[in-house]
């Protein structure tokens, strides 16, 4: 299972953040279902090549935003009751991180903020026009 994360060094974004949308985009996209057990932290850390405290880090944060349960002894699954709610949440919570990072590029290259908004704008009349994208 390890082998549908991974984490760039070099990306400027911390690695347990990068970790934590993975795991959030995974679970939107059905690839991680409901009860599904993660690996370990120890294993996953090794397959990473991170430090462990790195995963248990995004393991603490993935619980506290209730898209995994950690049992004691057992390992860190994820969360079953409320799936669809969480599901729409990890949706939410990769959409937010998608778009944040639409804007601090724009923002970059030196786009102010009328210029991001206008694009913005364009992009959803591309998407949305004639009932494209309709999720919500």
């Amino acid at each position: 299972m390890a082998a549908i994360f991974s984490v760039d060094p070099r990306s400027g974004v911390p690695l347990y953040l990068q970790l934590i949308e993975q795991v959030k985009r995974a679970v939107a996209l059905g690839v991680l279902a409901p009860g599904e057990q993660l690996p370990t932290v120890k294993a996953l850390a090794l397959e990473l090549i991170v430090n462990p405290n790195t995963v248990a880090r995004a393991y603490r944060e993935l619980e506290r935003d209730q898209v995994i349960e950690t049992s004691p002894g057992r390992g860190s699954f994820i969360r079953s009751n409320g799936a669809l709610g969480e599901s729409r949440r990890a949706i939410d919570d990769v959409a937010a991180s998608v778009l944040a990072e639409a804007v601090r590029e724009a923002r970059a290259l030196g786009l102010g903020r009328d210029a991001i908004r206008a694009l913005f704008e364009q992009g959803i009349e591309r998407w949305f026009e004639s009932g494209k994208g309709k999720l919500s």
